[in-house]
């Protein structure tokens, strides 16, 4: 049975940013944990992205940075409510439309896709919040801005969460705190630092913890959106996600973009895109025939999956139950069972998760085109909860009678319909998706009591994905490196020995 539920996005812009300030302050402030998404305009070459070496990487990585910008900010500000049942949160959340002051690079291929999932450049040219990169300008400090929202992000000592967030953490470095230091571990010395409660990356958390067939950001909210409703109408023990939001009157109505969000697929076509199934991404966009409905992924994956594990009941009544321990009971179905007639073979076990069976160079790129467009958002995502009953119906003009002329069109209307539902994808909502991942992991965490109040996702704990690797990021300070000069002096002002605690940030109009 499908659940559903309305989340309010609070769209921000330079018109209501000033007005806005309070509430996003107070959120940010009496939240558990926050979670945050990126929209950028480039990530710039690709292979250099994915280089071998990490040092490598994070050097293309603050190029970029430096010369691409943040087109929006999405802030998913997350309340624990301790007098409700289970892990029931109070939940806000903040799309921001920004507008960098400098030069920067947007790509065609970024522009394209943003324009495709409805993302409007009219709007941020015009009413886009201005900020600054790198250093702090003469009067930053002073002054209710972007650059001062990050540093009150920092002042909360709340947990980060992120998915994919590498290129997320680089860019909010570069674009609201300072510039980026030179090498990697003076970089993962400053974040250590910036976030003593620390950085949790869902993507890591998918993969090494729930353990899911797919990782990219909307396939993982939605199966654990699932799960979770499912356990909660069987009647499952241990704690739950609830969540509540607030009920907006008045002017902010005007700012709130409600977004429907349901569980379940109903009918209809069953050609999925293998493509979009395993990575998220698709390089036909929204001119696939083939279907990029998430809720029909998941129960083709949870189809296989069922099937593989009759598949290994039954053999293992044949071996017996010496043989039978061998067979891997608890490794997720690898995607390339979709890929019917395929050669290619199941490659070993990583750290307890079953890697998908392309080569490795593969699975980093499709890793990247996640990230360059979705993590910086770039999920080809469609309305949650819409109806797909429409799916099976013939199409204005088919002929009835030609079985393949009805699938072709029954394809191109599904095409449609996904292009007129392209415009879901915001920067607000991945943020608030990223923190609904890590309650889910959370109360599964607490239920195994693997975590205790406030600990969270110990396995998890300040560590990055690294698409390709089989170990992630760890954001520490090592004996070997320093903290950046740019770093102190800015901690200096974020704790309040330059600035006085008492001292408020002027309201200034914004150019």
């Amino acid at each position: 049975m499908a659940t559903s539920m309305v989340v309010p996005v609070v769209d921000v812009q330079s018109n209501n940013f000033k007005e806005m300030w309070p509430a996003i302050l107070l959120a940010i402030k009496s939240s558990s944990f926050i979670s945050l998404d990126t929209e950028l305009s480039g990530l710039g070459n690709r292979k250099s992205l994915l280089a071998e070496s990490i040092e490598d990487r994070y050097k293309a990585i603050c190029h970029a940075a430096r010369t691409r910008s943040i087109l929006s900010l999405g802030l998913a500000c997350f309340k624990k409510l301790e007098d409700k049942a289970d892990h029931t949160y109070f939940v806000q959340v903040y799309n921001l439309t920004l507008l960098c002051s400098e030069e920067y690079v947007i790509e065609p291929q970024s522009v394209q896709f943003l324009v495709q999932h409805g993302f409007d450049f009219n709007k941020q040219y015009a009413q886009g919040v201005p900020y600054n990169k790198g250093n702090d300008k003469g009067g930053d400090v002073h002054v209710i801005n972007v650059r001062n929202l990050f540093v009150e992000i920092l002042r909360a000592h709340k947990p980060l969460v992120v998915h994919n967030g590498l290129v997320d953490m680089v860019f909010l470095y570069q674009s609201f705190y300072a510039h980026l230091p030179e090498k990697l571990g003076t970089f993962t010395a400053d974040l250590s630092e910036m976030f003593p409660a620390g950085i949790y990356d869902t993507k890591y958390a998918t993969e090494y913890e729930l353990r899911l067939t797919a990782s990219y950001l909307e396939y993982a909210f939605k199966k654990c959106k699932l799960d979770n409703g499912r356990s909660i109408q069987a009647g499952g023990h241990g704690p739950h996600v609830f969540l509540e939001f607030c009920n907006y009157t008045g002017n902010m109505q005007s700012y709130v973009d409600y977004r429907p969000c349901a569980d379940g697929h109903v009918g209809g076509a069953t050609d999925v895109c293998i493509q979009f199934s395993a990575y998220g991404w698709c390089p036909n966009g929204s001119q696939c025939p083939m279907s990029h409905d998430t809720d029909l992924i998941i129960q083709q994956d949870e189809r296989t999956k069922e099937s593989k594990r009759q598949k290994r009941k039954r053999k293992k009544k044949q071996k017996g139950p010496q043989e039978s321990c061998e067979e891997g009971l608890d490794a997720p179905p690898t995607k390339q069972a979709h890929l019917e007639g395929s050669n290619v073979e199941e490659q070993g076990q990583n750290n307890g998760v079953e890697k998908n069976c392309t080569s490795a160079a593969t699975e980093m790129t499709d890793d990247l085109q996640e990230d360059s467009c979705a993590d910086a958002g770039s999920i080809n995502r469609e309305t949650l909860g819409a109806s797909t009953e429409e799916e099976g119906a013939v199409p204005s003009g088919a002929q009835t009678g030609d079985p393949s002329a009805l699938a072709v069109k029954t394809r191109e209307a599904d095409a449609a319909v996904k292009r007129a539902e392209a415009g879901t994808h915001r920067a607000g909502f991945d943020a608030f998706m990223t923190g609904y991942i890590f309650s889910y992991a959370s109360s599964l965490a607490a239920k195994s009591e693997e975590s205790s109040p406030g600990k969270w996702l110990l396995g998890c704990l300040n560590k990055l994905y690294l698409s390709g690797k089989s170990v992630p990021l760890h954001i520490v300070k090592s004996t070997f490196s320093k903290s950046s000069k740019a770093h102190m002096h800015k901690m200096d002002i974020v704790w309040g020995k330059r600035l006085s605690n008492n001292a408020a940030p002027r309201v200034e109009t914004m150019a």
